[in-house]
């Protein structure tokens, strides 16, 4: 890792409740589809620039069950080579990493340079399940926040973008979308005891939520907090603000192909390439 700037971690102190997120917005068709068009070209414009800077991302989702962070991670996908990029699903530690560290499984996940890392769910499961659910001791989830803001600003500064989303929706309309799982044969398979489990307990999660909001979203390391009762909109602004973080200070324009290949080329296929 790159040494640590001397500059200490500042904390935003967003006063954020997901009870209280506006869930209304509206996006037509003709102009989602539009927008969806040109953020993925906006994607494949950074992922091809960071084959040449080297440069290196970080997307994080988190959010409530069936709040569409499959949907997005799809979405954020579609458009990239799959040599580029890794998603990784977070689920329960297995025996090995119970026995370590929380935070020592991620960083064998975190991505080479010239590449992005997406994470299904992150090392917040300490401060969300683990602590709603009693698999960490109380004084193990308030030493998380800490512990978290100082792994992402040594991420950060070691020149990693990182981005943090956070997903919400109504309980009204995860009720709907959970019924929709249910009848539908082809996506029911998503649907475990654990979303029973959890949706009992959801004002404990909202509670642990607006923490972990509260206490991990620094300056370095921002939350944006994104309610998703309508998907189409959810989505615009999940995607908008990845390609913002992640093109940050990124040179994005095409890179010329080098001489020599170019001379190659014409040789080998009669390319006559127009002058630059």
């Amino acid at each position: 890792m790159a040494k640590r700037a001397e500059t200490p971690i500042k904390l935003r102190h967003d006063k954020i409740r997901v009870a209280k997120l506006d869930t209304d917005g509206h996006i037509a068709k003709d102009d989602y589809e539009h927008k969806l068009h040109k953020l993925g070209v906006r994607m494949r414009e950074i992922l091809q620039a960071y084959l040449f800077t080297n440069d290196r991302g970080v997307v994080v989702f988190e959010g409530v069950d069936a709040a569409g962070k499959g949907g997005a991670i799809r979405r954020l996908t579609t458009v990239l080579d799959p040599r580029a990029y890794k998603v990784w699903p977070i689920g329960a530690p297995n025996e090995i990493e119970r026995q370590q560290h929380y935070l020592a499984r991620f960083w064998n996940r975190l991505p080479l340079p010239g590449q992005i890392a997406i994470f299904d769910r992150s090392w917040y499961g300490r401060v969300l399940v683990e602590r709603v659910e009693g698999f960490a001791k109380e004084k193990e989830w308030r030493r998380a926040y800490n512990e978290i803001n100082e792994f992402e600003h040594m991420l950060v500064d070691d020149g990693v973008k990182l981005v943090k989303i956070y997903l919400h929706i109504s309980q009204e309309e995860q009720l709907k979308r959970f019924e929709d799982r249910v009848r539908d044969p082809l996506k029911r398979w998503k649907f475990t005891f654990d979303d029973i489990r959890n949706r009992r307990k959801w004002d404990a999660y909202e509670t642990a939520i607006d923490e972990m909001i509260e206490r991990t979203s620094t300056v370095a390391a921002p939350w944006t907090v994104i309610a998703t009762d309508n998907k189409r909109r959810a989505r615009i602004d999940t995607l908008t603000r990845i390609t913002d973080i992640l093109s940050d200070g990124v040179d994005l324009r095409p890179r010329p192909l080098a001489p020599k290949l170019r001379v190659a080329i014409e040789d080998a296929f009669g390319i006559d390439f127009e002058e630059d």
